[in-house]
């Protein structure tokens, strides 16, 4: 896990006062639920089957074991409604830069718009990846996402690169 990152961290948002957290292995079955509250998440095959729970189990321990990797909740009313996972990677490019890598943004599909993304993307840029000396803020979004797009090119994000992806088939 990522130590020095500042966690907890309270902020407001339309639909009340949240916090941003460390996930736990008790939230595994929120977060396989946020998975597949997701379409295009859902059409990869997060559906949230009890025969997938292990994977997913497993997977959150990894995250949390590895000293690069975290995986925060955002907790409203004692629920779990929101998730990211970051990423710390060191690099030659840019002079050495590292990059702060956010991946699997959500948030319940019934409290978009409410602010609590953008809560959770501002912390990362004013407060993750300062903590974490990161250069840059870099993050990926499927081509389909379009709405998700404006989201993060209303914070600032740019659309500068192309992402490429190759499947590895799994026996």
């Amino acid at each position: 896990m990522l130590d020095a990152l500042p966690l907890p961290h309270v902020f407001e948002s339309r639909a009340g006062r949240a916090t941003l957290r460390r996930a736990t292995a008790d939230d595994a079955d929120a977060l396989i639920t946020l998975l597949s509250d997701d379409p295009i998440s859902a059409a990869r095959g997060d559906v949230a089957s009890a025969e997938d729970r292990p994977a997913y189990e497993t997977a959150l321990a990894e995250i949390l074991a590895e000293a690069s990797n975290d995986l925060v909740v955002v907790e409203l009313a004692g629920r779990v409604v929101g998730t990211m996972q970051l990423t710390s990677i060191p690099g030659m490019a840019r002079r050495g830069a590292r990059r702060l890598l956010v991946e699997a943004v959500r948030v319940r599909s019934d409290l978009r718009s409410s602010g609590i993304g953008s809560a959770m993307m501002r912390w990362v840029a004013d407060a993750a990846a300062p903590a974490l000396d990161a250069a840059m803020v870099q993050l990926t979004s499927d081509a389909a996402r379009v709405d998700a797009h404006r989201f993060y090119e209303r914070l600032g994000y740019t659309g500068s690169h192309v992402g490429f992806k190759l499947g590895i088939p799994q026996d």
